[in-house]
């Protein structure tokens, strides 16, 4: 029996099964660090063979997990891009992100039992949401919605608060009353400010 190489791309079929066990994980370890592996794959309909294929160990599935909802994460900041104005589209991608950040206080216990054993999380993923944040300040300064000169660097650390919310306390609605006094900080002084108040 021939089995598909590691370095061809998935069959559909395949990477739906991957995505399917990934969105699952996520749920499940956000809820429990310690879900059993063969609860998820019977949630995510796959057999245990398929699953291990897959992710053949915990620490693997969890990293993964990570990385999956990153990569989310960014590509959210371009299709918003594509189908909203500049200043709704950040304001809507800083919802995603939040939802993001809340996906990972849950998922904080299995990320620490996974890189005691495999190293840090330094570098794992935030390029792409470096570079999510820079398409999204470029956007709004060209459009005059945000002030000028805002750095992708700055934003996150304007909204590192969202690290500090309990998932436990009110998280939605502080999450929101948050994000939306960092938005109204990036308006002030935007040169298109005083054209939208007139």
């Amino acid at each position: 029996m021939r089995h598909q190489r590691s370095d061809t791309p998935l069959r559909s079929d395949a990477q739906r099964n991957r995505e399917r066990i990934l969105e699952v994980a996520l749920t499940e370890l956000t809820r429990a660090a310690d879900a059993p592996l063969s609860s998820i794959a019977k949630k995510a309909g796959v057999g245990q063979g398929t699953f291990y294929r897959n992710f053949p160990s915990r620490e693997a599935l969890v990293l993964e997990v990570y990385r999956y909802e990153v990569q989310q994460v960014a590509e959210a900041a371009d299709q918003l891009l594509r189908t909203r104005p500049p200043d709704r589209a950040l304001r809507e991608w800083m919802d995603r992100l939040a939802q993001y950040a809340l996906a990972k206080a849950g998922l904080a216990d299995a990320l620490r039992a996974a890189t005691s054993t495999c190293g840090s999380l330094a570098g794992l993923g935030h390029a792409p949401v470096t570079q999510a944040v820079a398409g999204l300040l470029e956007a709004n300064e060209r459009a005059g919605t945000i002030r000028p000169g805002v750095t992708p660097q700055d934003f996150l650390l304007a909204i590192a608060g969202l690290w500090q919310i309990g998932p436990h306390d009110d998280w939605q609605a502080r999450a929101e009353r948050l994000l939306d006094l960092v938005m109204d900080g990036l308006r002030a002084g935007a040169p298109g400010a005083a054209r939208t108040d007139g």
